[in-house]
């Protein structure tokens, strides 16, 4: 008898930590935050090193994901992608929006190296584009023979990467926050940087030069304001903070 292939079971083989602690700010692809770093933590019966022998040579590795944070939301057959400016629709397959018929997703992620202690099996990884808790279906290792493809063409309005929209600066307030935060072992101050020179403000908002906006990074509450390019870091409120 022939498999049915309407439909598929897949297992989540482990979790993301220490990844973004909230969808907005995170970053829309890979590749665009060095700083950010977090681990992936494999579940029984998948938490064998023997499943992770050969990866400790390879630098980089394919995540495969659900994306968790949207699926409950369905599939839309056109999407509006923020690197388009937020008006143009184009359809979902010739994009990597999060609201697909299956919510899978696909980063290629900086492999820092693996985790085997007693208790804990998985990777280090940097680099990345995922939400704490995100759900990983799979792990590949990145082939730069085969997936490095110079002469590829992607869809129209994608041909390079995105340049960086908005310089960043510090209040007084926010660089002392970064400093205790470098003092309790969190780097803070470049991923920062990194999160808001994309602008990571919706498309509609992006006119709006006189609205704070707020994003949980490492467990920090970062408040931050638009004027002129110039992305202004006004607070950073740690942990537990009112």
């Amino acid at each position: 008898m022939a498999p049915d292939t309407a439909s598929a079971e897949l297992a989540v083989i482990g979790t993301v930590r220490g990844g973004f602690d909230d969808r907005f700010g995170t970053p829309r692809q890979p590749g665009l935050a060095p700083s950010a770093v977090a681990e992936l933590m494999l579940h029984p019966p998948h938490d064998q090193a023997e499943a992770l022998r050969g990866l400790e040579t390879c630098s980089h590795v394919w995540l495969l994901f659900l994306f968790h944070c949207t699926a409950a939301q369905g599939w839309r057959p056109t999407v509006r992608p923020p690197r388009l400016g937020g008006n143009r629709r184009i359809g979902v397959f010739a994009s990597r929006s999060p609201f697909r018929p299956n919510p899978v997703g696909l980063s290629v992620v900086e492999l820092e190296g693996l985790i085997l202690a007693p208790g804990r099996c998985g990777l280090r990884f940097r680099n990345h584009d995922l939400v704490d808790g995100t759900p990983v279906i799979d792990i590949k290792p990145y082939l730069p023979w085969s997936d490095a493809l110079p002469e590829a063409r992607p869809p129209a309005g994608f041909e390079a990467p995105p340049a960086n929209a908005l310089q960043v600066v510090f209040s007084e307030q926010a660089e002392r926050a970064c400093l205790d935060a470098e003092r309790a072992g969190v780097p803070l101050a470049d991923l920062v940087s990194e999160l808001l020179s994309q602008d990571p403000r919706p498309a509609y908002r992006r006119q709006q030069s006189d609205r704070w906006h707020g994003m949980l990074i490492r467990g920090r509450d970062v408040r931050w304001t638009v004027e002129g390019g110039i992305a202004r870091v006004v607070e950073i409120r740690p942990p537990g903070a009112p």
